[in-house]
């Protein structure tokens, strides 16, 4: 079971529990971490959602020094909670990171969780496996075992570890005799252990009591259809256009286009897609078919390559769409080999500010193809320096060296020249006859 708490609301967090109450759960399908036994499609279930307001930060510097922030006093936080559906740490931190997801879509947040705007408490309750026999209960789901509350968990990898490390602590109190204790526990990272904060005198015992002076809010039904209907479109129904017809991405490439920085990284591939289907109205419309797949590992895996390397947040201005755009049309016209287009996306990324038509005729980069003759050249050339390898390709029909070729073919011609697919077929011709 875990509890969602998140600050700084804007006024849409009224409409948060709409994605939830229509259904009444969260729904994990093909999210990252679930762990096998839990299957492919998992949805955990909403208790309930509530508005409280927040008390202070609490710091643990030292065994003896605890540090309150009082700033946040008297702060609207909401908090979500679900039903105890969740069976292993993976599938935790995935629930964590689909509500984050869902609220950002819907501007209900203004941070996320790493940058203090939401953050999680994890109840966490052991029985041994095939055992019904738990004697607690919490939302009309019974046979649990006695539960702990881990407080204030500030990253999805703090949830994931702070479970595994309260599982084993339970699963050694109860192994050498003793009892589960209700409590609330905290979790500092990089520990191995929880740690005990207070007990709990009754199976909930938050301390906190009504305000008096706070009478029922009570929220109009047009107030609730008004917000509703001028949602932004939801992280599923993106996830879900991104993977349909228009786009064809996998769902493995398509979440994180929605989740990244709160969506930049999704409008910018947009307008990569939208320009790039611009330049290429030209070509076959067989070819253009995997126009958006081709950016999406552009966007994701190159050019996200290259921020991670140099370790640089997200901007979108550090190579535009229009440029990635170009880049991509002059390798889907064969205009410029891929090792070559990924020299160019580096080179702007770097700071070169020409356009890439002018780059590529500067630098002598646009490729000038081979002949056949050429082609067979290279590959004999290469073969000749190699026999015992084309000897165990011929006789052990160890095809995997033929890359090698290919890369020594690659390295002998001139920078930019010989195409991979070709020089494949050429050294099979050769040696496989």
């Amino acid at each position: 079971m875990v509890n969602i708490e998140f600050l700084q609301c804007r006024d849409r967090w009224l409409t948060l529990a709409e994605p939830f109450a229509r259904n009444g759960y969260v729904d994990l399908f093909g999210y990252d971490g679930i762990a096998p036994e839990d299957g492919d499609h998992v949805r955990i279930g909403i208790k309930q959602v509530q508005l409280e307001q927040d008390t202070a930060k609490s710091q643990e510097y030292h065994p003896s020094t605890q540090l309150l922030d009082f700033n946040r006093v008297s702060h609207p936080l909401v908090e979500i909670i679900t039903m105890p559906q969740i069976h292993t740490p993976a599938t935790a931190a995935a629930c964590v990171r689909k509500i984050q997801a869902i609220l950002q879509s819907c501007s209900a947040v203004t941070t996320g969780m790493e940058l203090g705007g939401l953050r999680a408490d994890v109840n966490v309750s052991i029985r041994q496996r095939g055992d019904t026999e738990g004697v607690h209960q919490y939302g009309g789901i019974g046979g649990l075992g006695q539960r702990t509350e881990i407080k204030n968990l500030s990253s999805f990898k703090a949830v994931e570890d702070a479970i595994i490390a309260e599982k084993n602590r339970q699963i050694a109190v109860l192994e050498s005799g003793g009892v589960v204790e209700g409590e609330t526990r905290g979790w500092t990272i990089g520990s191995t252990e929880t740690r005990r904060l207070r007990g709990k005198e009754g199976e909930v015992d938050y301390r906190y009591m009504p305000d008096p002076d706070l009478p029922p809010l009570l929220i109009g039904a047009d107030l609730v259809s008004e917000l509703a209907n001028t949602l932004p479109t939801s992280s599923d129904e993106l996830i879900g256009l991104l993977t349909g017809k228009e786009y064809g991405l996998s769902i493995e490439d398509a979440k994180p286009l929605v989740e990244l920085e709160d969506g930049a990284r999704l409008e910018y591939y947009q307008d990569v897609v939208d320009i790039l289907r611009d330049l290429q109205q030209d070509q076959d419309p067989k070819s253009r078919g995997g126009l958006a797949r081709v950016a999406g590992n552009w966007v994701l895996h190159e050019l996200g390559g290259l921020l991670t390397k140099a370790d640089l947040p997200w901007d979108a201005e550090r190579v535009s769409a229009l440029s990635l755009a170009q880049i991509i049309d002059h390798v889907q016209r064969k205009q410029i080999t891929g090792p070559t287009a990924k020299q160019v996306l580096a080179m702007v990324f770097d700071g070169d500010t020409r356009a890439i038509p002018q780059l590529l005729e500067e630098e002598n980069l646009l490729l000038r193809p081979l002949s056949r003759e050429e082609y067979v050249a290279l590959a004999e050339a290469a073969i000749s320096q190699n026999p015992q390898m084309v000897e165990q390709i011929r006789t052990k029909n160890q095809l995997g060296k033929l890359g090698w070729f290919v890369g020594q073919m690659m390295r002998m011609g001139e920078k930019g020249r010989v195409e991979a697919p070709k020089a494949d077929a050429i050294l099979r011709e050769l040696i496989l006859g």
